[in-house]
């Protein structure tokens, strides 16, 4: 239930019937009644009259009954407060209304022969959440791990393995990286054997090609095996190497050829979208084809949108990529707007994100300067927190519980707290909850609203829908994280003050409710639940 949606559409008619044309009754939660509208207002002064006047005629004209009471307030607000009944009746968890999407939702995206690090977390785990809100409001969703595992690197690597002959272990892909980039810089004959290899792959040489496919395995077993720690839905099913639109590269380039939108600019096939300029305020080049012939990501990138929606039929893009990008992505979705692979009906979308920081308030490293690996952050949590999944719920919620466009920084003593706006204190209401109906010895009742606390409980309950659909709507999981803690702190009053629970029916009605929401929100926000804290 959306209590603001149904209060909104009562006083719509009444604010049509003074207004003559529709108004938004603006109704929003509120602290001096359980919700205000000020609409009255920004009505008043456009129709040139006292806007206590003008509030007084729209409740007049308003049918609440059943739902609310309100009263004026001030210079003309109207404070509603909804009636016990409403609040008290049991309301199932439904997911929001509403048309129904196929959406691919890019996330993650690591490079093969490299492992997860830090600067995966952010995208994997709002990318995750995403993912998971979508599906459980009906859409049907198809995630996309866009692997880099193509490019001039994989010469440097797979010659790197052949020299080995066999005697080397891929089991630390970060360690094997680093050994072949650096012969790739100091050993020139080795750069030389590189680059041919780079066409040997591109070619199809069936012992490159075999090579190449071990470093993808091995590099996908080691993510999956990140990602099933972290609690995180992406499978093997869902990795898309650059590798598979490589023979889609051509047609792109000959049907934005066709349609007129190439340039050649020093020997580079380039689109130039409108709106777009560099510092000097020339027009800024999406560059499809490189001069040499080759092609970089921006020709990846088009590729995949095209494939996205014109075979996939998708008819919503999601790409869940650090705010950097931002320009990038802009670029392509407007090339592929002019390219009409974004058709009327389809919308593509970067979810951009900050940065995970370090206490210094610079992006987080170790000591040395070094990346860290997510599997080494991994390690550190379970070994500070009680149990894997208390570290794992803090990271995640850490991430999910502020706006994603903001930075945040990795506190490893904030997030693991108990108290306070923490995965923790969201894990060990539940566990609480859990508790108290495992002891119960009656089933819940009739919920009877005596206390304020009570209805407070009950009201923040049924804030669980507008927060869901404001989550999805937004593409911003913080938006369900902030009503989870909000729920959580109303349950801990509503637990000091209508103690004995186990004595009242009402009182199990409510607690149980309590549990039924936070589990769901949990679960769409990726956060484990331990059995007990």
């Amino acid at each position: 239930m959306n209590l603001e949606t149904l209060l909104a559409a009562r006083l719509a008619a009444g604010f049509a019937a003074v207004a003559g044309e529709p108004v938004d009754p603006a109704v929003r939660a509120s602290q001096h009644a359980d919700f205000q509208s000020g609409a009255a207002l920004a009505l008043a002064r456009r129709l040139g009259r006292p806007p206590r006047q003008v509030a007084a005629e729209v409740l007049a004209a308003a049918d609440l009954s059943g739902l609310a009471t309100a009263e004026l307030s001030g210079p003309g607000f109207l404070n509603l407060t909804v009636d016990d009944a409403v609040l008290a009746a049991a309301y199932p968890l439904d997911p929001p209304p509403g048309a129904k999407e196929r959406v691919v939702i890019d996330y993650s995206s690591p490079n093969v022969a490299k492992e997860l690090h830090v600067g995966h977390l952010r995208s994997t785990i709002i990318g995750d959440a995403l993912a998971r809100l979508l599906e459980w409001a009906g859409h049907e969703v198809i995630r996309v791990n866009h692997l880099g595992d193509w490019g001039t690197q994989f010469g440097m690597l797979i010659e790197h393995m052949a020299d080995l002959d066999g005697s080397y272990s891929l089991s630390d892909l970060t360690a094997f990286y680093r050994q072949a980039r650096s012969r790739f810089d100091s050993d020139p004959e080795f750069r030389t054997r590189a680059r041919l290899r780079v066409v040997a792959l591109q070619s199809g040489d069936e012992a490159t090609r075999a090579m190449w496919r071990r470093l993808v395995e091995q590099s996908q077993r080691s993510f999956v095996s990140d990602y099933e720690r972290l609690g995180i839905t992406l499978t093997v099913d869902d990795f898309t190497g650059e590798s598979s639109y490589q023979d889609m590269l051509g047609p792109v380039v000959d049907e934005l050829d066709a349609k007129g939108l190439l340039v050649e600019s020093e020997g580079a096939l380039c689109v130039f979208p409108a709106g777009f300029t560099g510092r000097d305020g020339e027009p800024l080049p999406l560059i499809v084809r490189k001069s040499d012939g080759g092609f970089g990501y921006a020709a990846t990138d088009l590729a995949a949108l095209r494939h996205r929606t014109r075979d996939l039929g998708a008819t919503r893009l999601l790409y869940v990529v650090g705010a950097p990008q931002t320009q990038h992505f802009a670029m392509v979705f407007a090339v592929g707007r002019a390219a009409g692979w974004l058709p009327d009906g389809v919308t593509a979308e970067h979810i951009a994100f900050g940065s995970v920081l370090g206490p210094d308030g610079k992006v987080l490293k170790t000591r040395s300067g070094d990346t860290i690996k997510l599997v080494d952050l991994l390690d550190e949590a379970d070994a500070r927190a009680s149990a894997p999944a208390v570290g794992i719920g803090a990271i995640k919620y850490a991430d999910l519980a502020g706006d994603r466009r903001s930075d945040y920084v990795f506190d490893w003593d904030r997030m693991l707290a108990t108290t306070g706006n923490t995965g923790p204190y969201l894990q060990y209401a539940l566990a609480r909850i859990r508790s108290l109906l495992a002891k119960a010895d009656q089933a819940p009742g009739p919920v009877v609203l005596a206390d304020p606390a009570e209805r407070r409980l009950a009201l923040t309950l049924l804030a669980f829908e507008p927060a869901v659909t404001a989550a999805i709507e937004l593409r911003e999981p913080h938006r369900l994280a902030v009503h989870l803690h909000e729920l959580a702190v109303a349950f801990s009053t509503f637990y000091e003050r209508c103690r004995p629970i186990l004595g009242s029916p009402s009182r199990l009605a409510l607690t149980a409710r309590t549990g039924e929401t936070l589990r769901l929100g949990l679960d769409l926000l990726g956060l484990p639940v331990p059995g007990e804290m």
